[in-house]
């Protein structure tokens, strides 16, 4: 979870009721989680895990679905600063966890359109408990990635890479017993 603060507003002229407005300093608590991703796409009906650029507005509205806040004025989102976009951008980014990946060169890239109802169908596919969809995105997805490794049957390996493999075995069989071969 992340926790950002709006400074203050100036004051601005309500047109309306003819009087000063001071906007006061808000904190927010935001979430990037399935649930935020899953609220996004069902009012722009477009995934949100692209590489596409997201506009002003688009980007606007997924920090007010992320919002745990509750009663927030959505005039407060207009007093957001650079900085605070800056630290929510490093937290949707952030991986949220230890876990690695070696770069498999041999990795077929998946360039099916990745969308809340596929996260949700992997999600019952694995067995995933549906309160994981409040975690982190990044972490959800790193989860969902580790059960498909665990689950996929072991690669099998070329008879170049057995015989490496082979070789290196009796080298340190050879050292351990003091022997020739």
């Amino acid at each position: 979870m992340l926790r950002i603060t709006i400074p203050a507003g100036e004051e601005q002229w309500d047109e309306v009721n003819q009087v000063f407005i001071y906007p006061k300093e808000q904190t927010l608590q935001l979430e990037h989680s399935l649930v935020s991703l899953s609220k996004w796409e069902s009012k722009w009906c477009k995934p949100f895990l692209t590489r596409q650029a997201k506009t002003f507005e688009e980007t606007l509205d997924y920090v007010k679905c992320m919002t745990l806040t509750q009663n927030v004025n959505p005039e407060v989102y207009n007093y957001l600063t650079i900085a605070n976009i800056d630290l929510i951008n490093q937290y949707i980014d952030a991986p949220m966890t230890a876990t690695r990946f070696s770069d498999d060169k041999n990795t077929k890239t998946n360039r099916e359109q990745v969308t809340a109802e596929i996260i949700y169908y992997w999600m019952i596919a694995l067995n995933i408990p549906f309160e994981c969809q409040k975690w982190h995105l990044n972490r959800l997805l790193t989860l969902i990635k580790v059960c498909n490794i665990k689950n996929s049957p072991p690669k099998k390996k070329s008879m170049k890479e057995i015989m490496r493999r082979n070789t290196a075995l009796n080298e340190m069989h050879k050292k351990q017993l003091h022997s020739k071969g």
